[in-house]
Parts: C-alpha cells; structure tokens; sequence
C-alpha cells in the first residue's frame, strides 16, 4: 500500500492541465526552423571550425540520447526533436574552434546528466544545453575563452567586447552597433547577429512557441540597471548572449514558470543576475549562470504566482456586489 502511494505522489506538475492540438515534435521543429539560419550563419562567418562544432554537437546529443534511453530501458524518443533542439543550442552557445572532444564532452552533460539523469524530457531542472555550457566554462575556462574565430580570419585569443566593458576601455561609434546587430564580428557560433535572433523572436512568438513575457523582462533587466551604471546600453544588449539566452533559453517549457506573473518575475530575476554579474561579478558575462540559477526558483515561482482557477478577481467581485446592491 505505501509503495503505491508513494508511486503515485511522484508525478507532480504545476496546474493548470489543459490539452492542445500542438505536440512536442512541432513545438521543437519550431525551433530548429528558428535556430536554422543563426547556424548557417555562424557556418558563413566563421567557416568549417563552425561547421564541425555544430554537426559533432547535434549528432553526439542525438547518439547520448538513445543510448541512455536504451541503459534506462525508456521508450526511445529521438523522434520528438528534443535532442536536435539540445545539441543546436549547445553548439551556438560554444566557440567556433572549441575541440572537438569538448563538444561531445559537453553533449554529454547535457542530455545525460542536465536531462536524462533527472527522468526525460519534461523532468528537467535545469536547461541542459546551458547545463553542457556550464560544464565546458568552469571546467576548461581557458579553451571557452580563447577559441574564438574573427570573421573570414584564423582563430585568434583577444578579449570579448564584453570584457573590454567591464574594464571601461571599451567605447561605441554607430559603425560599432550596425556591426554588433547584424553580427560580423568574434563570438559563439550563435550568439553574434542580434538582427537573426531578433528575427527569430518574432518566428516563435507569432507561431505562439514562446511567451513574450520572459524574453521582455530579462533584456529589461540587463538594459536599465546597465544604463543606470554607466554602462552603454545599446551594447550591453546586442553583445554577449543576452538576446540569445532571452529568446531560446529563458522561455524553455520545463525549467521556466507556466505562469505569467512566474515568466515575468522569472525574465527579471534572469536579467538583474545577467546584469549583477556583468558589473561586479569574475566573469565578463552572467547569462548563463543568471539562467541556470533561476531555474532552480521556477517550482517556486510557480508556488508564488500561482492563480486559483474557479475564483472571480477581485474588481469582478466588487462588480458583482454593485450589480446586486443597484438591483436590490
């Protein structure tokens, strides 16, 4: 009797459950279609290094995969386009020249122990293609680092924009944010071109992926305390994985609040971390840690903002009461 009570209480997910025509194959195929031209892209400016990282990633998630799946003894799943969409955004968060056993390294943290360690998809903590990242920067921060390719150039090891930031020796012409927007310039594979990110915002938002809350509140949160500071504000926004983190990781299904009130508080806390870490922080970027640390308050965002189904709001109530007092 006790281990079929404890074998039901295990299932446990935030409300409301409402069914939909849209499974999770076409969410994910959404997606990829979104992520498709940032990796074309990357493969244009930064030539086969980019190319290689990017093929190594998607084919190691997809192999890690069904292999855990089947160590686990799990239906197979490769088909809904989860671990497709893992190792893309994997590969875009990463240097262009990073060696190739690192990416599979990476791929390894992430659909083995950031997804499939934790029950699949939809059991998820943490997102895992940031959980990968995360292991690749703390554990061979200097190969993250150095490994960056200029446009039509070889690899070369020079300090990031944001870098030069946080040191104050940084300044911006018009020329400087023409070039940051479209995105011909050093950086991860994915993260250059804010134009294509910008782009795909809208793809996502339109075709109703993504909630638009998160992604707002997050790029908020990094802009106004940025200017606040000191801090070019323009730069501070299309520089770094900012847009990035806002529009693919910020607003995934599992480890982001199902609420609106959640997702806005959520972005929030999301860029007031970016932006902590930017200003006072060791690192020169904070978006990947601000996201992976408020995915661990996301059961309780969801606790917090929780909205009670079959209760009127409060000026509904008022209303009523006046409809009843004129009608008496």
């Amino acid at each position: 009797m006790a281990a079929a009570l404890d074998k039901n209480e295990i299932y446990i997910s935030p409300n409301p459950h409402l069914s939909s025509a849209r499974d999770t194959t076409s969410i994910m195929l959404a997606v990829i279609i979104a992520l498709l031209p940032l990796a074309v892209y990357g493969v244009i400016l930064f030539g086969l290094p980019s190319l290689l990282t990017i093929a190594v990633s998607l084919v190691s998630c997809l192999v890690f995969e069904v292999l855990t799946q089947l160590a686990f003894r799990r239906p197979i799943r490769i088909k809904d386009g989860s671990a497709a969409v893992t190792g893309l955004l994997l590969a875009l968060t990463l240097p262009p020249a990073i060696p190739v056993w690192m990416t599979v390294l990476g791929a390894f943290f992430a659909i083995v122990v950031a997804k499939e360690f934790f029950g699949g998809i939809g059991s998820n903590v943490f997102n895992p293609a940031l959980v990968g990242r995360a292991f690749l920067f703390t554990s061979f921060p200097a190969a993250m680092g150095s490994h960056w390719i200029e446009p039509a150039t070889d690899a070369v090891s020079s300090a990031t924009i944001l870098s030069q930031i946080k040191e104050g020796s940084a300044s911006f012409s018009a020329a400087d944010y023409v070039q940051y927007f479209t995105g011909n310039s050093a950086g991860c594979i994915g993260e250059t071109s804010a134009a294509l990110i910008l782009l795909a915002a809208v793809f996502l938002l339109v075709t109703k992926v993504i909630d638009w809350r998160a992604p707002l509140a997050m790029i908020v949160f990094t802009a106004v305390p940025s200017f606040l500071a000191g801090t070019d504000i323009i730069a501070s926004v299309l520089t770094g994985g900012l847009l990035f983190g806002a529009v693919f990781m910020a607003t995934d299904y599992t480890t982001a609040p199902v609420t609106s009130y959640g997702r806005l508080v959520f972005g929030a806390l999301c860029g007031l971390i970016t932006f902590l870490i930017r200003q006072f922080g060791g690192y020169p970027e904070g978006v990947m840690f601000s996201i992976l640390i408020t995915n661990a308050l996301t059961p309780f965002l969801n606790k917090l903002t929780e909205r009670k189904y079959g209760h009127p709001k409060l000026f509904a109530g008022k209303k009523n009461k006046a409809d009843k007092g004129g009608a008496q």
